[in-house]
């Protein structure tokens, strides 16, 4: 045994060497293969810390298969359904009381950045904290549900109570400084100047990051029922739905989330029974707490959230830069077979069993499998700073210090390995030693299955390569259409900010006019406006609203906004007919756009003017129209929307700069000096403006990531495939320098011996174009029709992509063969 050992040690140790002495031999291919191989693994090792990070949220709690969030979706006139992550105040209570199957049930109320007043001992000045964040109401129930290590106190005691309030460590720390947990319970914690809590308990923020849930104030939920929020909230309201007002269900082992669905139906029908004639149009399921994370359709407490079909696409380009990688390893290890038959034949004359031989050879691939992990590791902080605005901020280059990336780095690099190393093994094992030392161990079929072999994988990589050039340049095309297309309203030079407002207090608050009449005179502003939100924006605020147009009565989904009519011309919105509604304190008329006129059935825009819409008891005269423009994305289509004039209601102002500034560059001058007046009036806030252009292309952040990701997945690839086009002409003019000798004697030009070399490389790659084509203009042409106003596919598309990787194919091969083709060829025949 002791022997057997020994020897499989020795072998070890000569494949060792014979390993190294193979890299020092091949120092090119080596490192056209490291380089190959080191690109598809650092690709793959921070891809995998994304999407594995992605995957996880949640996952590290206990039963977390059976969370789930209550979520509303409701349906409005002309069948909108509208998706809210939140549930009524009051239907926790009645799912408690009336449904089966549900083992716990939690609830809690968002609170909106109050302000925070710590009192000091004493007659001390107490300390403010202005916009906190991750704010909660909630009960006992919360704790049960998603467990937190208690520092001091206990949920059950915390929470019954109102006016109690649960801190983090972090907070606790912020708010009390060093002081002992234990005497930071019963210190007083005041919000918004009304809401005096107690400190009840301390617990961890949760250790994992992956988690949506990282509030860090818990304030008592009877807090909410013993106050003035109870109104704010509509504690008792069934009809009040907003996604501050969340419930959480843990179900009973064994039941199915479908069974929970179908009972919530009877619970509104019993609590909340539509008007006789009418119909419930609130639905109400169970959303899965993996779902959270990944689903846009509801809201994650204003934490971001993950795009599957990005992770998924991400996988797919690890996936292609790793084959990339292994077929350019093949490629080259099968292009050199020849040049190591004889080892092989000698290896096998004295004794070689192929598993042998498959060891030996698979010994060098791991070896320079290992060298470019070690390379893919050292390029990684590189990779994750130029990515840092698209990688989650939780994932650093400490990530990779966890058990489960060894763990993948070690499969990978065993994977690679064998894909790179397994079918050059064993083509070089199947040479017979007889042929092979009478030099005939290029002859015959097998020779001609490597050569088509090598051509097949040549033509796969730069298929991969134009398909990711196409879809990047279609991708491209279509964000330039989205930002450059005509959206109904001017974009540069305008900015705008909000005016605070105080939700809680009863005071009439009209600084903000103070403030618009102070800016008006200053210079470098070239048009004011006070209004709502601007014409593109992230929020929606929308009402039911019917209209009479003569023949029935037709009831739309309106978006509602506030403007004045200084708003239209700095926008440069156009108006079709009629006016804009006159400046006014409260809503008095209505301005509609051309979709809203369409919805109604008026094909003509004047028949518009003077028709009454009613809004719940109101009756309001349109007296314009407005033409059609983007509010959201062109994902999305245009809706009916309505603009009135209502000051009371309007907190944003907006602004066009001086073309004259923007020019020059003045116009932080001029912001400045909006800023100076801002603070002079609200001098506890900030002052946060926003410019309408950067508003515009932010609704396109996720196509310009996924940009930014196929421009480097297309640039990594082309370098892949082109390293290795590197090296098989390399290769190729190293086998053919006599035969070229003999041509140059016989009087072949230059440019002939190149054509002659390069010629069947270039028709691998127009063959690949010709496959990449159909291909790409297919997931493209489904990817585009995700966008409701888009860009088409041209041909130049296509075009340049072959006519680009066609010239780049040239000049690699020019590379080498010029050279090949310029040699002496008395150098080349002397030995003959």
């Amino acid at each position: 045994m002791l022997y057997e050992q020994n020897d499989r040690i020795s072998m070890i140790k000569n494949n060792l060497f014979v390993a190294f002495r193979n890299f020092k031999r091949n120092r090119v291919f080596s490192m056209i293969n490291i380089a190959g191989l080191a690109i598809g693994i650092s690709s793959a090792l921070v891809i995998y810390l994304i999407v594995s990070f992605e995957f996880s949220f949640e996952k590290f709690r206990k039963d977390e298969d059976r969370i789930y969030r209550v979520v509303s979706d409701i349906t409005f006139p002309g069948e909108v359904k509208f998706r809210n992550s939140g549930v009524p105040m009051p239907m926790p209570k009645a799912v408690r009381s009336d449904l089966t199957g549900i083992e716990t049930v939690t609830q809690f109320v968002t609170a909106y950045e109050p302000e925070i007043t710590i009192p000091a001992p004493g007659n001390g000045v107490p300390a403010q904290y202005r916009k906190q964040t991750d704010i909660i109401y909630t009960d006992a129930d919360y704790f049960s549900i998603f467990q937190y290590d208690w520092v001091t106190g206990s949920a059950e005691i915390a929470m019954h109570e109102p006016f109690r309030v649960v801190l983090t460590e972090e907070r606790a720390r912020l708010y009390f400084g060093d002081m002992p947990y234990k005497d930071m319970m019963g210190r007083q914690v005041i919000y918004n100047d009304s809401i005096k809590t107690t400190v009840a308990g301390i617990v961890k923020f949760p250790r994992e990051k992956a988690t949506d849930f990282r509030f860090r104030e818990f304030i008592s939920l009877p807090t909410i029922m013993t106050t003035g929020l109870v109104r704010q909230y509509g504690g008792d309201e069934w009809g009040n739905i907003s996604s501050s007002s969340q419930m959480f269900v843990k179900l009973k082992k064994g039941i199915d989330p479908a069974t929970i669905n179908t009972q919530f139906a009877g619970l509104r029908l019993k609590y909340n029974p539509p008007d006789k004639g009418d119909k419930d149009d609130t639905g109400n399921h169970l959303q899965a707490l993996a779902d959270i994370h990944f689903n846009p359709d509801y809201d994650t407490f204003n934490q971001r959230q993950a795009h599957r079909p990005t992770l998924y696409g991400l996988l797919a380009v690890a996936a292609f830069l790793l084959l990339l990688g292994c077929i350019n390893f093949i490629n080259l290890t099968t292009a050199q077979s020849a040049q190591r038959a004889r080892e092989i034949g000698i290896r096998k004359t004295l004794g070689s069993g192929k598993r042998q031989i498959i060891g030996q050879f698979l010994t060098v691939t791991l070896l320079l499998t290992v060298m470019a992990t070690v390379l893919s590791i050292a390029i990684t902080p590189w990779l994750l700073n130029i990515f840092k605005d698209f990688i989650p901020p939780e994932i650093s280059f400490a990530s990779i210090n966890q058990l489960h990336v060894w763990i993948f780095l070690l499969l990978l690099v065993l994977l690679m390995t064998l894909l790179s190393g397994f079918y050059p093994a064993w083509v070089l094992t199947a040479f017979k030693p007889v042929n092979v030392l009478k030099d005939n161990q290029q002859s015959g079929g097998g020779q001609n299955r490597k050569t088509w072999l090598r051509k097949s994988l040549t033509v796969t990589q730069f298929v991969i390569a134009q398909f990711l050039v196409v879809a990047t340049l279609v991708v491209s095309e279509q964000i330039h259409y989205s930002l450059n297309r005509d959206l109904g309203y001017k974009k540069e030079a305008i900015l705008y900010f909000r005016t605070p407002h105080n939700n809680y207090s009863r005071e009439v608050d009209n600084r903000r006019f103070t403030l618009f009449d102070r800016l008006k005179n200053l210079p470098g502003i070239e048009k004011l406006s006070l209004g709502g939100a601007a014409p593109a924006h992230n929020s929606t605020s929308s009402t039911s609203m019917k209209v009479d147009n003569g023949k029935k009565e037709v009831e739309l989904m309106v978006e509602v906004l506030n403007a004045d009519p200084d708003y239209f011309d700095i926008y440069q919105m156009k108006l079709l007919a009629g006016r804009y509604p006159s400046k006014s304190d409260t809503l008095k008329e209505y301005l509609v756009n051309q979709t809203f006129a369409s919805a109604v059935g008026w094909t003509d825009p004047e028949k518009a003017l003077g028709q009454m819409v009613t809004r719940g008891k109101a009756r309001i005269p349109i007296v314009g129209l407005l033409a059609d423009f983007h509010t959201k994305s062109t994902h999305e289509p245009i809706k009916p929307l309505a603009y009135s004039s209502a000051d009371n209601s309007s907190y944003m102002m907006h602004l066009s700069l001086s073309p004259r500034q923007v020019a020059t560059g003045q116009w932080k001058e001029t912001i400045h000096a909006i800023e100076k007046d801002f603070k002079a009036l609200y001098p506890e806030d900030d002052f946060q403006y926003e410019f309408f252009d950067d508003t515009i292309a932010a609704f396109y952040k996720k196509e310009q990531d996924i940009s930014r990701l196929l421009n480097w997945a297309a640039g990594l690839s082309i370098f892949i495939s082109c390293l290795g086009l590197l090296g098989l002409v390399i290769f190729t003019t190293n086998n053919r320098v006599k035969e070229i000798g003999i041509r140059k004697v016989l009087g072949a030009s230059v440019a002939q011996i190149v054509s002659i070399l390069t010629k069947d490389l270039v028709i691998l790659v127009l063959v690949a174009f010709v496959i990449a084509t159909p291909l790409a203009w297919m997931a493209m042409h489904k990817w585009l029709d995700n966008f409701v106003y888009r860009t088409s596919i041209g041909w130049w598309v296509f075009a340049v992509c072959g006519l680009g990787m066609f010239v780049l194919a040239i000049l690699i091969l020019s590379l080498r063969t010029i050279q090949a083709a310029r040699a002496n060829p008395v150098k080349s025949l002397r030995t003959e």
